[in-house]
């Protein structure tokens, strides 16, 4: 059977693998299914030793993005190891501090907003930065953002911001990279998934059950249909797509007036009555 996406012995870098139930780790997963080779960087020493049985005698490095150089560090440790040349990068990296609860916007606290901004967006400049001189040509990068920029949801705080910068980082990276190196930067915009890390937001429940009346097919997204469209992109295949945001979310975004919704929405509570 031909090698559709012709990823075998494609050496690829995924950032950002937390648990079995990431994008990153599903992608990586999903890499290696296709003969590639997968270079893991987790956030910290702890992560590592936590994940040793889920990554048993993979290559896995430290990467820390909210540290000055840990990029550069990165690339270093990845080459000395003989993992190059690289054909792909992940970029699954994202990080706020709800610690104090959701505030009006316009009390973000600058630390904290900096802070996720470092962590969330300008990680990929610093990745694809260091990661430069050890591209091989036609490489591809894929960061994940959200399926849109343009909802302002309660629970997201200052996170929607952050989330454009990233998906504008993308658009200047795959300027700046053509036509040398060559190298395509694209972003999966995905709706929201059931994740651990979705799990730390509040209210998310609430929202992600509301989201999914909201698909097509009335159930959300899986992450694995996140991880296959990330996969897709990091392929030869998808070579017509950069400086793009490919959308998965099951239709989410167009459609607004489900008669459902609006059922449910124009409804009079009564006393002793309950929605499902």
């Amino acid at each position: 059977m031909p090698d559709f996406l012709n990823l075998a012995g494609k050496t690829l870098v995924v950032v950002g693998v937390a648990n079995r139930k990431s994008v990153a780790w599903l992608t990586a997963k999903t890499l290696e299914e296709q003969g590639a080779k997968v270079v893991y960087s987790v956030r910290s020493v702890a992560r590592r030793d936590s994940l040793g049985k889920l990554l048993g005698d993979r290559p896995v490095f430290v990467c820390d993005v909210e540290e000055k150089g840990a990029a550069n560090r990165l690339a270093e440790e990845v080459m000395a190891a003989g993992h190059g040349p690289i054909h792909g990068l992940v970029h699954s990296i994202a990080f706020a501090n709800y610690r104090d609860g959701f505030k009006p916007f316009e009390e973000t606290n600058r630390e904290d907003f900096l802070q996720a901004t470092a962590i969330s967006a300008f990680s990929l400049v610093e990745l694809a930065r260091a990661f430069k001189p050890h591209f091989a040509p036609g490489a591809s990068v894929v960061t994940i953002g959200i399926s849109s920029l343009q909802v302002t949801p309660d629970n997201y705080g200052y996170m929607g911001p952050i989330k454009a910068a990233l998906e504008s980082a993308s658009r200047f990276l795959a300027k700046s990279f053509n036509p040398e190196p060559g190298v395509r930067f694209n972003v999966v915009g995905s709706g929201p998934l059931k994740t651990s890390a979705s799990a730390g937001i509040p209210g998310y429940l609430e929202s992600y059950l509301y989201s999914e009346k909201l698909t097509f097919r009335k159930q959300n997204l899986a992450t694995q249909e996140v991880a296959n469209t990330v996969v897709f992109l990091l392929s030869e295949r998808s070579s017509g797509h950069n400086g793009a945001t490919l959308v998965v979310d099951a239709g989410l975004g167009s459609n607004f007036y489900d008669a459902e919704i609006i059922r449910l929405a124009m409804r009079r509570e009564r006393p002793g009555e309950t929605y499902s």
